[in-house]
Parts: C-alpha cells; sequence; structure tokens
C-alpha cells in the first residue's frame, strides 16, 4: 500500500514540507487510536438492494461502476449454502465482496445490474484451533490482523502475510497475496493452507449448491486450483492453516547507495529470511531490511506500526494531495525530489514504525513476535472521529489517489530488469521522483508454488505506486518512464502481474504464461459451467472471451491500452505516442516538446 504523501510546491517551500511531515508524524507517534474507520465498499439504494461495489481507494482502473441488484451477508455456512444454491436455481450471476475490498482490478464486478454481491463480512469467525497439530481453520472473511491474533492465541503464527492487514483470508486466497521469503515454501500465504471448504453452484440434485472440501492429499488437482482461484470457483467458506510455533524475528534496516543493487538482489533473500529492499532510484539509494527469525525467548518485545498505515490528519492528507497536484501542473520535477528526499529521510530516521517496547525506538535490531512484526494498519482500528483523521487513501477525503502497477520478475532476470531501470534514470535523474514519494518501489522475493495460478519461478515482486490524476484525461509527469518500466517488466521479461493489483493493459494475454493455465480452467468448468462466478472481467483475464485493453482517445494515460498512436496519450497537451528510451519496443506517451 502507498505512503500517502506529496509534497508542497518548489523546494523554496521545502522547510514548509518539512513542518508538514512533522506535522504527520507528531500525529501519528501520538494519536494512533483516532481514525474514522473505512466505510463498507458496498452501498445500496434501499436496505440490501440496488447496490454498487467500489475498491478501497474509490475506482477501478477504468473508473466504472459495479453494481448488482442486492447484497447477502451470510454469518453461517448453512446461510451461505442456501444464498449460493437460491441464486443458483435463478441462474443469477455472482461475486464476492470482502470487508475492505482492496484489489484494485474489477474482480468484485458482476456484468449488468441483475446479479448478487456475497460479501464475507460476517464469515469472520474462527472455526478450530488445534495447538498441537498446528492448525488453524477461520472464515474466508476473516482479516488478515484477526488470523494473526487468533494464530497467538494458541501460541502459533503464520509465518508469511502481506504487510497489509486489512485483506481477507477469502481476498489474499483469492489474488495470490504474500510477503517476502525464498525459505520454505515461499511468502505466498495460499501455500500456509492445507484444507479449504468452497461452496459452488450444484445440480438439481444437489440443492443448486455443493460443499466441496479440497486438500493436497485428497483432491491435489482442485486443490491446486481453489488455492489462487480469482474467485471464479464458488465461495470459500472456510481455510485451514497449517502454522508454526511462535518465534520471534529480529529486524535491522540499513540505508545503502544503490551501485550493487543488481547483484546484491540475488543473494540478499537467501541471507535473511524476510528480507526485502526499498530502492529509491532517482536518490540511487536502497533500504535493505535485514530480518531473521531468532528463537522465542529472545529478549524483545517490538512492535511494527508502520507509520504509512496509521491513521493521518484528513487535513494534511488533502493539503499534500493538494501540493502533488501543483506540482503536476507546473511540471515541477524539482519539487517533487526535493519532497521525495523528504519523505524517504523522515521515514528512514522514524524507523518506518518500528518501536523496540510499542512505544518508543531505542536502536536496532529490532526484536519482537512474529504476531507484532509481520503486518500492521492501526488505521483501521479507530474509533468514528467525523473523518477528521482515516487511512490515506481513504476516498471520503481528499486523500492520496494512485496507479499501483505491481509484478513479479524472474530471479534469473532481476538483474538486467535492474540495469534497465538505472539506464532511465541516468537519461533523467528525476524521472523517478514521483514514486518516492510513495515510498520507493517496494522489492519483496516470492518463489514458484503449486497453485495453478500463483507463482511460476523465484522471482522478486516489484511494487510501484504512483501519482494518479483525477481527470483521467490528465497526463503525469514522467509518465513515459514508468509506462516503459511497466512494458519492459511485462513484455521484456515475461513477469506475472499480481492478480489483484495493476491496470488493464498487465492482464493482456497474462494467461498464456501460466503453464496449467489449462488445468484451471478445466476445475472452473466443472465447478461452474454455467459461469455464474464468472464476469466479463475474469473471462478477459483468464483468456476465455474479450480483452482487458481497452482502445478509444486517452486510454493509454491510464493504463487502459498501450498506444499505438498519439491520440490514445494527450495529443493537445503535448504528450505524444513514442517508442522507449531503453527498451524501443516500448510505446509509450511522452511529452513532446516543439
Amino acid at each position: 500500500m502507498a505512503f500517502g504523501y506529496s509534497p508542497s510546491y518548489g523546494s523554496n517551500h521545502a522547510a514548509f514540507w518539512r513542518n508538514l511531515l512533522g506535522l504527520y508524524c507528531l500525529f501519528t507517534l501520538v494519536h494512533t487510536a483516532i481514525s474514522t474507520p473505512p466505510e463498507d465498499p458496498v452501498k445500496c439504494v434501499s436496505g440490501n438492494t440496488n447496490c454498487t461495489v467500489t475498491n478501497s481507494i474509490g475506482a477501478f482502473p477504468d473508473r466504472s461502476t459495479c453494481g448488482a441488484a442486492n447484497v447477502a451477508y451470510p454469518t453461517t455456512e448453512a446461510e451461505l449454502v442456501s444464498i449460493v444454491s437460491a441464486a443458483t436455481k435463478a441462474g443469477r450471476k455472482m461475486r464476492v465482496t470482502t470487508r475492505y475490498s482492496h484489489s484494485i482490478p474489477k474482480l468484485v464486478c458482476i456484468d449488468g445490474n441483475d446479479g448478487l454481491f456475497i460479501s464475507t463480512k460476517f464469515l469472520n469467525h474462527t472455526v478450530r484451533a488445534d495447538a498441537k497439530a498446528l492448525t488453524l481453520t477461520v472464515e474466508s472473511g476473516m482479516t488478515l490482523r484477526q488470523l494473526i491474533a487468533e494464530a497467538a492465541k494458541v501460541g502459533l503464527a503464520l509465518p508469511y502475510a502481506p504487510y497489509w492487514w486489512g485483506v481477507t483470508v477469502g481476498g489474499m486466497m483469492g489474488t495470490g497475496a504474500h510477503g517476502s521469503s525464498l525459505w520454505g515454501k515461499g511468502s505466498a500465504v495460499h501455500d500456509c493452507v492445507t484444507e479449504i471448504r468452497m461452496v459452488s453452484p450444484g445440480s438439481l440434485n444437489d440443492g443448486f449448491a455443493t460443499i466441496r472440501v479440497l486438500s493436497e492429499t485428497t483432491t491435489p488437482n482442485e486443490f491446486n486450483a481453489a488455492k489462487v482461484s480469482l474467485g471464479v470457483l464458488g465461495v470459500i467458506s472456510q481455510v485451514t492453516f497449517k502454522l508454526q510455533p511462535m518465534f520471534k524475528r529480529s529486524l535491522k534496516y540499513v540505508m545503502k547507495n544503490d551501485l550493487d543493487l543488481d547483484d546484491q538482489a540475488l543473494t540478499f533473500g537467501k541471507k535473511h529470511e524476510f528480507a526485502d529492499f526499498v530502492w529509491l532510484p532517482s536518490q540511487g539509494k536502497v533500504v535493505y531490511r535485514m530480518d531473521d527469525r531468532v528463537a522465542v525467548n529472545t529478549s524483545g518485545n517490538g512492535l511494527y506500526d508502520f507509520l504509512p498505515f496509521r491513521s493521518q490528519l484528513s487535513a494534511v492528507v488533502a493539503t499534500t494531495r493538494s501540493s502533488e497536484e501543483k506540482q503536476e501542473t507546473l511540471r515541477d520535477a524539482h519539487g517533487k525530489c526535493v519532497a521525495a528526499t523528504a519523505v524517504s529521510s523522515t521515514l528512514f530516521s522514524t524507523s518506518y514504525g518500528l518501536t523496540s517496547n510499542g512505544i518508543i525506538f531505542t536502536g536496532y535490531p529490532v526484536i519482537g513476535s512474529q504476531n507484532h512484526m509481520m503486518s500492521s494498519g492501526s488505521c483501521l482500528d479507530g474509533l468514528e472521529d467525523g473523518s477528521i483523521s482515516t487511512c490515506a487513501w481513504d476516498s471520503r477525503i481528499k486523500g492520496v489517489f494512485f496507479h499501483q502497477t505491481c509484478f513479479s520478475v524472474p530471479l534469473t532476470q532481476v538483474k538486467s530488469f535492474i540495469n534497465d531501470i538505472k539506464s532511465l534514470v541516468k537519461i533523467d535523474s528525476k524521472s523517478l521522483c514521483g514514486l518516492e514519494l510513495y515510498y520507493g518501489i517496494l522489492m519483496r522475493y516470492v518463489t514458484s508454488s503449486p497453485a495453478y495460478l500463483g507463482k511460476e519461478t523465484e522471482a522478486i515482486d516489484f511494487d510501484i505506486t504512483y501519482y494518479r490524476a483525477n481527470d483521467p484525461l490528465t497526463p503525469r509527469l514522467y509518465e513515459d518512464f514508468i509506462e516503459e518500466i511497466e512494458q519492459i517488466a511485462l513484455f521484456k521479461y515475461n513477469a506475472l502481474p499480481h492478480w489483484g493489483k495493476n491496470r488493464n493493459l498487465a492482464f493482456d494475454g497474462v494467461i498464456k504464461k501460466y503453464k496449467n493455465a489449462s488445468a484451471f480452467l478445466r476445475v472452473k468448468e466443472s465447478y461452474d459451467p454455467k459461469g455464474l462466478f464468472s464476469s466479463e472481467w475474469t473471462d478477459q483475464i483468464l483468456g476465455i472471451k474479450g480483452n482487458p485493453t481497452i482502445v478509444k482517445d486517452g486510454c493509454a494515460l491510464e493504463g487502459l491500452c498501450i498506444c499505438s498512436e498519439d491520440a490514445h496519450c494527450a495529443p493537445t497537451k503535448g504528450y505524444l505516442c513514442r517508442p522507449g528510451k531503453v527498451y524501443k519496443e516500448a510505446r509509450v506517451c511522452t511529452h513532446v516538446i516543439k
């Protein structure tokens, strides 16, 4: 998730920006329990009928509105079966929604307005815990935060997970969410799962709904399809995790220059179990996360409450957003770079929100229990304060609004990819300061997975967050550089896009990159032959029908297409379709000065 900051205009205002950052840090360090929680992503005109759904930032990549005739909120598996049965009997389309709806693409959308949203908001209970067997079974609507806490109650720990705890078990399974590690089975949450209970459409003889119990030992083919399912096989009801005895972690951040990052990236993940990087390419710096497992009896009571995931004053967020909008309008690249340096130095100097005892930071390494160190998101937890403070991306305020491009580059290609990005920075050193305003390029390790739509090989996942204009036809500063990076990864190095992030173009032909795609589609056909849980979007990304790209004037500005003519950019504003600077096969929207 993005660091929700954008700077004030110009280097002459650097002092103002530092004061703004200081106000932010003071607020987040002292007032972590005050924050308006996000609203339900499903809104209905009357009761649970005539509904729309959105994502956590309030806009899908194509900015369309997704509707349904009504929404259902099952509280038990039995109720879920009844809901799926009735909809199947009526031939209604269905899609699953979650508590916070953090997937950026249109995975929750239903074709037309006559379908049914099934929310797992109240399917959030523990079914059973077995400390001796190291297993925990929970309902699919449980958030990652709840999962971590429930495991800790019986002395167990989930070894790897995303850093943001506002995702649900079903959401993580649906999109292949992960942390960072090359160790063990790798960092994907779904590879810690031993059993899945799923409710799918059934025949008349089944009462129009079927409960399927899937595991690696009894149904390996179907299990590997369900581990990353995109929601097209049915509704996951319950998930059983194989966990580990509680352990502690020892974490230290070190900032260095990025001269040897291309070499370090290949070996660093084998030295530290939970290693990652935050790359600041325009500054020529990289922050190394030296993060290792230590014995549970090691002294230390550390807590990681990541600063950008804490509640933020709405007024401060609005001011910084306005500042970045002004910089974009004035093409103030220097101002962005000044502010990016302030953001990254502030985060590093405040240890990103790490504390040695839950209150203050006394120095590295910070040692704490796994349940206190792996994930955070305290902006979700506060009491209602009338939106005085919120998560920075809350669409009810003038908050951060961003694109998120995220893809996994095979480890064998990472060195070349990093050097391609460095070549772009050499052409213009200010070109990627905009990424550094949003934390920098987060690099996490992933491994191959038996899941049919999981990762294919050892790779590094590059997570890039950057400014998105309120007007879809407004181009961005250095738009061509970011578009070229995106195309280099996806097409030159055959990177896999994250199913729950990215713009439309990333999914063009993506299913061809998965060697087990046909096996997944066979399970899909078996489970839901009428496609009741499928949508136009899932059909497009799975290669069944249509294409996820949308070709129209200005389509390349928001990643709906790759430009092939000037009209796909913003010719009246000087942005024309041109070849890439390093990767000549790329086609990007470049600001041309006549």
